[in-house]
């Protein structure tokens, strides 16, 4: 028997093991629960249990080898690789954000899991067997290889790292954001504090074995995710078709939620409150029109009434009521401007009548339906080319044993993000036709316990709200505002199972989050220590000083991303969606380009990677409301988490123009390009 071969039996039966004890515990935890174990404490035991778990692996893997660190030993299995990939790619964007985003926006969410599973088509082709063949640590290291020239490789090489480090900035503050929404929710902890104790597991596993650890935790963690999203979405299956396959159910979900669809739709009371609604947006209208004088009136009336309130002594809570409503109200015309045209749009986004699931492109004239179309398709290709680019994707793949093994590896990842992938559509529409046909019509003095629990999450910015706009004392489907964020995390407590469901979900999208948020600060302290400090600043530095300083950054980085993360600067999906569009500016037409045209040279390489990142934030920019920018800026009405779609073409174009001007690469270069295309 090979030393690989057995090395691969000892890890399955290793991760067999694994598998059957956490079934066991899952028993255990069920069993507790019926004898009368206190909720909060089983949130507890699946957090802190699962994190310990983590972080017993990150122990035991602990080396400070730079081959181990940075690559793993260059010895994964494609089998394990693919699933530590898988876990690696499937992160709190596709656990927590891509259902809720299907059950927002129906159809127009399929453009995620399509680019998202397209990518890898791409990534086997062009990209995954010639860095495997390349054989070094880093992303920037083999662009600094493939592009030389009259300049000196660093210049490539730390534009790379910057593109680098700002994708998986971004990515990873998505990632720390839902380590912190779950802990806080599941532990009853402050947001900002979740946060930093989901820090402390991230770090015990990265931190002291880098990619060694990272590998064999993303293996765990897959197997945790996996289960924990397939059990509520086979429960809700059985529970609305009776069908234990939820792909195969989904079409007769499907078929329950039209004709659900169609009463909401022309329900009179809901077009009463979608009426109201429609009142609201008209009445921001006015007030915009008047403007300063309408900033003025009401803040002078909202004083008035906290006058009287005082001065009649009314009830303290009426006090503090109108106190509040004070202290909100914008500080000047201004911001009283931008303040009332969010409200405008999210009224007037209130006031349509529910989109059907099934209906692709839904608008309300033939225009915007166009519109909708071409983000669709921008959307799938950003996401697309984005997932060939991603570093910490793929730089996996210089952790499998030979190029072969990095092709299976690919396949392998493919296996496994589809077997969640194709169950996320079907959990999006079991969940709305519970949520359609369970608490709307339901009456308000009954709601469910979990809406004022994800409601207090987050007081200033609730996940969920639910307000009787009509005062008739009845839930009509206009009244509820659900956040993407939390639709899959709610779906036990949506769909009244048990709770050691909610501590099993809970646990996944945790395994999740942290499994992405690892192989992110790991990408990000290896492309600082690797390509600038020993490629660049010192390169006489000893393995152990390496090693040493990149524990040392990825601890600095860490922290950081937690900071930005704690002040929320934007949902998962739309943090996610601005990494991969980032990713695919700058990074995939170099990538690309030079594996497959021999004529790209370095000054191409610096064009085309400055021109692809500089359109793509450009445009980012411009069009973003929270830099300041505004969809009057939008190129062809294409949203600013597409950028990519103008920042690929850009860099591709500048490569090659700037490789045509200018002098061809030299034979060494050649000779790499021989060597890695050949079989």
């Amino acid at each position: 028997m090979t030393k690989a071969k057995s090395f691969f039996q000892r890890l399955v039966r290793y991760y067999l093991l694994y598998t059957v004890g956490f079934v066991l515990f899952l028993f255990g935890v069920a069993i507790l629960e019926h004898e009368g174990f206190p909720r909060v404490w089983i949130g507890y035991v699946f957090m802190f249990s699962t994190i310990v778990v983590y972080a017993t692996i990150g122990v035991i893997s602990r080396t400070s080898d730079v081959l181990e660190y940075y690559v793993a030993g260059r010895r994964v299995p494609a089998f394990f690789n693919g699933m530590a990939t898988a876990a690696d790619w499937i992160s709190a964007a596709s656990f927590i954000s891509l259902a809720g985003g299907l059950y927002l926006w129906g159809f127009d969410g399929l453009a995620y899991i399509m680019g998202w599973t397209g990518g890898f088509v791409l990534v086997a082709l062009l990209i995954a067997p010639y860095l495997r063949k390349f054989g070094q640590y880093t992303i920037p290291d083999y662009l600094a290889a493939r592009y030389t020239g009259q300049y000196s490789t660093n210049v490539v090489r730390v534009i790379a790292v910057i593109a680098t480090i700002i994708v998986s900035f971004t990515y990873v503050v998505a990632q720390i954001y839902g380590v912190g929404l779950i802990t806080s929710r599941f532990t009853g902890v402050d947001f900002s504090v979740g946060i930093f104790l989901g820090l402390a597991s991230i770090l015990v596993c990265s931190f002291l074995g880098g990619m060694r650890a990272v590998t064999w935790t993303q293996v765990a963690q897959y197997i945790i995710l996996i289960i924990a999203y397939m059990i509520p979405v086979v429960w809700l299956s059985m529970k609305h078709t009776n069908m234990p396959v939820p792909p195969i159910a989904y079409g007769s979900a499907i078929a329950q939620l039209t004709e659900r669809e169609k009463v909401l739709i022309d329900d009179p009371k809901e077009k009463e409150v979608r009426a109201i609604f429609r009142q609201r947006a008209y009445d921001l209208d006015d007030r915009l029109a008047s403007l300063p004088e309408s900033w003025e009136n009401g803040r002078a009336e909202i004083q008035h009434n906290l006058e009287a309130l005082k001065l009649g002594n009314a009830a303290l809570q009426d006090i503090k009521q109108t106190g509040r409503e004070l202290a909100a109200y914008p500080r000047d015309a201004d911001e009283a401007e931008r303040v009332w045209k969010e409200e405008r749009a999210l009224n007037l986004e209130l006031a349509k009548p529910p989109t059907r699931h099934t209906e692709p492109f839904p608008g309300d004239s033939e225009e915007a339906s166009n519109i909708k179309r071409n983000n669709f398709l921008a959307l799938v290709f950003c996401l697309m080319l984005g997932t060939a680019a991603l570093p910490h994707v793929l730089g996996r793949y210089y952790t499998t044993p030979s190029v072969k093994e990095a092709r299976h590896s690919v396949a392998w990842t493919l296996f496994f993000i589809m077997a969640l992938y194709i169950t996320i559509p079907a959990l999006a529409v079991l969940v709305k036709y519970d949520i359609y046909s369970s608490l709307v019509g339901s009456n308000f003095s009954q709601l469910p316990e979990w809406v004022s629990y994800w409601a207090n999450i987050d007081k200033l910015h609730p996940l969920v709200s639910i307000n009787d706009v009509n005062r008739d004392g009845i839930v009509q489907l206009a009244e509820i505002v659900m956040d993407v964020d939390i639709v899959v995390l709610a779906t036990p407590e949506i769909a009244g199972l048990p709770y050691v469901i909610s501590g099993l979900i809970a646990a996944g999208g945790l395994a999740a989050a942290l499994s992405t948020a690892d192989g992110l600060l790991l990408t990000i302290s290896n492309a600082l220590s690797h390509d600038i400090y020993y490629k660049t600043v010192d390169p006489q530095a000893s393995t152990q000083k390496r090693v040493t300083v990149s524990k040392l950054l990825l601890l600095m980085v860490a922290l950081v991303a937690a900071y930005v993360a704690s002040m929320k600067p934007g949902d998962i999906l739309s943090l996610v969606g601005a990494a991969f569009s980032l990713a695919a500016s700058a990074l995939f037409p170099a990538l690309a380009l030079g594996v497959f045209w021999k004529r790209a040279n370095q000054q191409g390489a610096i064009a085309g990677m400055l021109v692809g990142f500089s359109v793509c934030a450009y445009y980012m920019i411009h069009t973003l409301p929270a830099f300041g920018g505004s969809s009057i800026g939008q190129w062809f009405n294409i949203a600013p988490i597409s950028a990519g779609v103008f920042g690929v073409p850009a860099g591709f174009c500048a490569i090659i123009v700037v490789s045509l001007l200018t002098r061809a690469p030299d034979q060494r270069t050649e000779d790499l390009l021989k060597h890695l295309r050949s079989p």
